[in-house]
């Protein structure tokens, strides 16, 4: 709050003793607000009195706000003090008004919904993925306090890079004449567009994917869909999949691994270990594609083992 009042000289002080020999007079609010950091007295009062003291009196320094919401309480013992450090005495002054008075710096306070609107609309604007439908505050700044009434601040959003896809942290700088005078940062959880493949009814091993057995359904999720990603059209089931089951890569494989090995082939098993190799000659019991698992009866012993399929169509026992 600034404070305004006038002071009308009267023949008397406030005691009732004449004035004429005071040179000074000084009135002293219970609270003032003043622009800028250092204080003069001549800031925080009104003075009164001979010419040549009044203009030395309103240069005495009597303190400084250094930090943005710091008030200061100057009382009258202080103020006698300054002014005999510069060659006033106490015998020159009389006060009136408070015994003290509280100083306080003009400020602007940018509130935390203003900050996160600004995030927000820079979000909107400049999303860091297109699939990105939504957003939420999860973690506000507080209040970003600026000394002084500054008419014309700039503010400058930003997009803090991070690895965290699920979420993402804007940073606000504030500036004023093109200098930094602070920042806050507003934290979103996102939430992004992405497709799955969703069965229609059951598809059994080793069958086609085509459109008839799968639609493609939107949902949100945390983290943006795969760059590669696509319908699975032309894949192979690889295992009965159930009807509204969410297909999933593990599910699935690509059509160009063949079926290699059949029935009722001989084939090579291997065992291969750091400097060590082993083979035995095994005969299949049933189909296979590179990559899986299947029955393999030992021509030795006739012991029957599960095996792996490997590309060259040999097989290695499944540890």
């Amino acid at each position: 709050m600034v404070f305004a009042f006038f002071y009308q000289a009267s023949a008397k002080n406030v005691a009732g003793d004449p004035q004429q020999d005071v040179d000074l007079r000084i009135y002293l609010p219970r609270e003032v607000t003043v622009k800028g950091a250092n204080l003069m007295l001549g800031r925080v009062s009104v003075i009164q009195g001979a010419e040549s003291l009044v203009a030395k009196a309103n240069n005495v320094a009597i303190g400084r706000i250094s930090v943005a919401n710091q008030s200061i309480v100057i009382d009258r013992p202080t103020i006698l003090s300054r002014l005999a450090s510069s060659g006033i005495p106490s015998s020159k002054v009389t006060f009136k008004g408070a015994d003290q008075t509280t100083v306080k710096r003009e400020q602007r306070a940018v509130s935390s919904r203003e900050l996160v609107a600004l995030a927000s609309s820079f979000l909107k604007n400049h999303p860091p993925d297109a699939s990105i439908c939504q957003w939420s505050v999860i973690r506000r700044p507080k209040d970003l306090v600026i000394p002084g009434e500054e008419e014309k601040l700039q503010f400058t959003p930003r997009l803090v890079l991070s690895r965290t896809k699920s979420q993402a942290k804007i940073e606000i700088i504030v500036s004023c004449n093109g200098m930094r005078i602070g920042s806050r940062y507003v934290l979103f959880a996102l939430k992004y567009n992405c497709r799955q493949a969703v069965t229609i009814a059951p598809i059994a091993k080793n069958a086609v994917i085509g459109p008839e057995h799968v639609k493609v359904e939107l949902k949100r999720s945390n983290y943006p869909e795969p760059s590669d990603w696509k319908p699975p059209f032309g894949l192979i089931a690889k295992r009965p999949l159930a009807a509204n089951a969410i297909l999933q890569p593990y599910m699935v494989e690509s059509h160009t691994s063949s079926t290699i090995i059949k029935r009722n082939q001989s084939v090579v098993i291997r065992i291969e270990l750091p400097g060590l190799l082993i083979t035995a000659t095994g005969m299949t019991l049933e189909d296979g594609r590179a990559g899986e698992h299947i029955r393999v009866r030992n021509a030795d012993s006739q012991r029957i083992i599960l095996a792996r399929v490997c590309e060259d169509g040999s097989v290695e026992p499944a540890l």
